[in-house]
């Protein structure tokens, strides 16, 4: 959270407010990260801890600790060197390293930035051959695997935005002339070295021709609604790699998931950007492991800011956990070192507690070192 604070600081209050706020109330934002107080660690005491084994498996490869990176929508409105900064943290780290559709880096560019594995995260619009470019692009490029994200028919009720964000309304537009004006190497970025744009769209041939009313616009007329379960066995017969669906959070569209051919599911509410009052992906997971652990890889999405809330998540059954707002927090603040930083502590951290625990391997976390907080304790 003290990369939160310096991000403030660094960014214009547009573009922090973008990056840190959730939808409505924002009461899933909340929920997200307060959720793993209701969950207490049993330790299992003289254990030998002398060494702790974070190696694991994801996604077909081998990683150096069950932490990877959520894909994040365009990086470089927060830092100048955007999505291979954290790229090139991710690999250092032994992490797999996730790109958004809406990233301002080519999938070209981030998978020759480093040798680490990467995953693409794609929607599918309603121009399925432009689905089919970035999927055809992620497998010349040797991308693992790829994650649709299904939680985004509309786009959240994001009121910050209203006030504080690009939309904001011209009351407002005053003080976010201000603010910019107040970072001029912000600005000076946008304006001479336009860096902004959502290039694996911007760069399609097709999008290209039918972006006139701008890109959001754009995004918001392509976005499908009317996707169904078929179209996740579509993508599936498609792409030859593990197949990840973002955005679930109950038993039954997981089973569906599996049904579909999905690999693993990503228990996630978008960051609380989407639908409010969506549960906390750490409440979800223990339902989801017990019925599909064996069909399904769990990734539990959302309000990791913490070491301990990671083996939380693993000790109730997930296979990992990733992070979003955790390293974009610590890209504005610093850029690449920052996100290394970031990510020295959420490791160190989670060994500690590893070793607290009298747990020396990922592989033996299990429900004996968990239990849910008594209500009112």
């Amino acid at each position: 959270m003290d990369f939160r604070r310096i991000a403030k600081r660094r960014l214009p209050t547009p573009v922090f407010h973008y990056m840190d706020g959730g939808a409505d109330d924002e009461v899933a934002l909340a929920r997200n990260t307060q959720a793993f107080d209701d969950y207490e660690l049993l330790s299992s005491q003289l254990s030998n801890v002398s060494n702790i084994d974070m190696k694991s498996t994801l996604l077909g490869q081998a990683i150096d600790w069950p932490v990877m990176i959520s894909p994040t929508g365009a990086s470089k409105l927060f830092h100048g060197d955007g999505e291979l900064a954290v790229a090139r943290a991710a690999a250092k780290f032994g992490m797999i390293y996730s790109l958004s559709t809406l990233a301002t880096t080519t999938i070209e560019a981030a998978a020759a930035a480093t040798e680490g594995p990467k995953l693409y995260q794609l929607y599918i619009f309603k121009d399925r051959g432009l689905t089919q470019e970035w999927i055809d692009r992620c497998r010349a490029s040797g991308y693992v695997a790829l994650a649709l994200t299904v939680d985004t028919p509309v786009a959240g009720n994001r009121e910050r935005d209203f006030v504080h964000g690009f939309g904001a309304a011209p009351r407002s537009r005053l003080r976010q002339i201000l603010s910019f004006a107040m970072h001029p190497g912000w600005l000076a970025r946008a304006v001479v070295r336009k860096d902004f744009d959502m290039v694996n769209i911007t760069t399609s041939e097709a999008a290209a021709r039918a972006i006139d009313a701008g890109i959001r616009q754009f995004i918001d007329d392509e976005l499908e609604r009317s996707l169904t379960w078929k179209d996740v066995e579509w993508l599936a017969s498609v792409w030859d790699g593990p197949l990840v669906i973002k955005g679930l959070q109950s038993v039954d569209d997981c089973r569906k998931a599996a049904d579909s051919g999905a690999t693993a599911v990503m228990l996630s509410n978008h960051g609380g950007r989407q639908l409010e009052s969506a549960p906390a992906p750490v409440d979800c997971i223990a339902a989801v492991a017990d019925a599909l652990r064996d069909r399904l890889e769990i990734i539990c999405d959302g309000g990791i800011r913490r070491g301990n809330h990671v083996v939380k998540a693993l000790a109730l059954g997930a296979n990992a956990c990733s992070i979003g707002r955790g390293y974009l927090y610590a890209l504005a603040a610093g850029g690449q070192p920052g996100v290394e930083r970031a990510l020295d502590l959420l490791r160190s951290e989670f060994e500690r507690t590893m070793a607290l625990m009298g747990c020396n391997g990922v592989g033996n976390l299990g429900r004996s070192y968990v239990q849910r907080r008594l209500p009112g304790v």
